[in-house]
């Protein structure tokens, strides 16, 4: 019996200390029971309960609301109407690809690429851009000749600007012809695209910048700036239009180790903007003209210069020799939008959010030829497909419109419904019912408010607030005559129509 004794004080003892142990684990902590979803108990902490969770979505991403998204519509009808005026086909693709696909695509601007975990043994990678899926399909379906266009979601690690269209998450419009085709005239054909779409959206002043990767090659060489330096230099000389050239000629000299006279000779160039006079004088120029690429470069912006003459745009276009994107698969002509400067916008976006980058000169399309990135897919590097392209720059265009909205403060429609169906008095649920069913089955775009007897004047007032342009309304004396009664919201007029002629009489007012 001692022994037993001794035996059952120490048992107690341990089963104090796990007690007191699981008191100070449980110390600050209320448990609360609580009934799941099958009537099981279940329990949680306050301290759980009293975790802070934050509802927001992803940084560089954004939630798209009804009037924005009624802007975005309008946006891409405009863009893909041009796109289908000039004989495009459409494809899509998906918006990962093999990591490999996209490696060596970019230069440095790789590292922004969004990389997945290894998914059933491939790597994976968030596509950067359309361009390089579209040489992808392209170079797998073993099509030569092609003009298409791509729109679809992009994913990039950058700095997010909101207020100038920059996210994580983001539209690209693409337009792309391949084939082998005399110089310029596709290339033509996408900055008259840009002309087109940029002058249709009336989005203010706006200039379109062409250069040619060769000419660029060929000022370095004549500048003795080595070939292993081109895309570095290039990327300094790419600031100019943001920094000053202070600012660009250092970059050169600390970081790219360039000498003073060679930043200073590669400055005379790129300071140069113009039209056809321009082209000419540097195929005069005999330090350049003696150089193979940049005559080559010259003789086609030239002849670039002519056919847009013909397409008649050349008010909008300048020759600028301090264009230099895109040059990792860029391999001639190059070209680029910006918008001028906008006062308004620029004020209205200060007094709303001064923290943000202000919104005025800043591309919206882009694009340039691309020869070489087809045969970057074929290992035997025999499949060349020569292509040249333009990108939209959709979600700048988005926020530019929807600012212009806030500020003229457009009254924006976020539904086409085209009449609501509507009662004069109580009980009429099941007509109404009857009479949307009807419209429905016939195409027409109709509502009705979710209430077994709502009053007639909030039905109108819901008419009024959401923009609906007609009310087809059903009541007692309108049984009794055989007829709806139309109300046009906007004059208030009021007519009786035969229940036949309903929709043939909606179709001609919302025509």
């Amino acid at each position: 019996m001692h022994v037993l004794g001794s035996l059952a004080v120490r048992g107690c003892r341990r089963i104090d200390l796990n007690l007191r142990s699981l008191a100070r684990h449980l110390q600050g902590q209320v448990i609360e029971e609580t009934t799941g979803p099958l009537g099981l108990k279940t329990h949680s902490s306050t301290n759980e309960a009293k975790h802070n969770f934050v509802i927001k979505t992803p940084k560089g991403s954004r939630d798209i609301h009804p009037r924005q998204m009624v802007i975005r519509k309008r946006v891409f009808n405009t863009v893909v109407n041009c796109f289908k005026r000039h004989g495009a086909q459409t494809i899509d693709t998906p918006v990962f690809e093999r990591k490999e696909t996209l490696a060596k695509k970019y230069g440095d601007e790789y590292k922004l690429i969004y990389n997945l975990e290894d998914q059933g043994g491939e790597l994976l990678s968030l596509r950067y851009d359309l361009t390089v899926p579209f040489a992808r399909y392209l170079a797998m379906n073993k099509i030569t000749n092609f003009k298409c266009y791509h729109i679809g979601k992009v994913y990039r690690r950058e700095k997010q600007a909101i207020r100038r269209g920059r996210y994580r998450e983001f539209y690209q419009c693409d337009f792309d012809i391949a084939g082998k085709y005399d110089p310029m005239i596709p290339d033509a054909e996408c900055v008259k695209i840009i002309h087109e779409i940029l002058s249709e959206l009336q989005l203010g002043d706006f200039l379109i910048k062409v250069n040619d990767r060769r000419i660029l090659e060929g000022i370095l060489e004549i500048c003795d700036v080595p070939r292993n330096k081109f895309l570095s230099v290039c990327s300094s000389v790419d600031k100019l239009d943001k920094i000053s050239w202070e600012d660009v000629k250092n970059e050169m000299l600390r970081e790219k180790g360039l000498a003073p006279e060679t930043a200073d000779q590669i400055g005379e160039y790129i300071h140069l903007n113009g039209g056809m006079s321009l082209v000419e004088q540097l195929l005069q120029n005999p330090r350049l003209s003696q150089n193979k690429l940049a005559l080559e470069g010259l003789e086609d912006i030239k002849l670039l210069f002519q056919y847009l003459r013909l397409f008649d745009v050349t008010d909008n276009v300048s020759f600028d020799l301090s264009l230099a994107r895109g040059l990792d698969y860029y391999t001639g002509v190059i070209y680029e939008a910006v918008l001028l400067q906008n006062q308004e916008a620029v004020q209205f976006q200060q007094q709303n959010d001064p923290a943000e980058e202000t919104v005025g000169v800043d591309s919206v399309a882009g694009g340039g030829r691309y020869d070489e990135l087809v045969g970057m897919f074929d290992a035997k590097g025999r499949r060349k497909v020569p292509c040249v392209g333009l990108s939209i720059g959709i979600e700048r265009i988005f926020s530019l419109m929807e600012q212009k909205a806030e500020i003229s403060k457009e009254n924006i429609r976020t539904t086409e419904t085209q009449i609501l169906v509507a009662a004069a008095q109580k009980n009429f649920l099941e007509e109404r019912m009857k009479l949307i069913s009807d419209l429905w089955n016939a195409g027409i775009k109709a509502e009705m408010l979710y209430k077994k007897d709502p009053k007639l004047l909030k039905q109108l007032h819901y008419c009024e607030d959401t923009g609906i342009p007609l009310v087809a309304i059903i009541g007692e004396q309108e049984l009794k005559d055989g007829v709806v009664k139309l109300r046009i919201v906007s004059t208030r007029e009021e007519i009786s129509v035969p229940p036949e002629n309903l929709i043939e009489e909606i179709k001609k007012r919302s025509s």
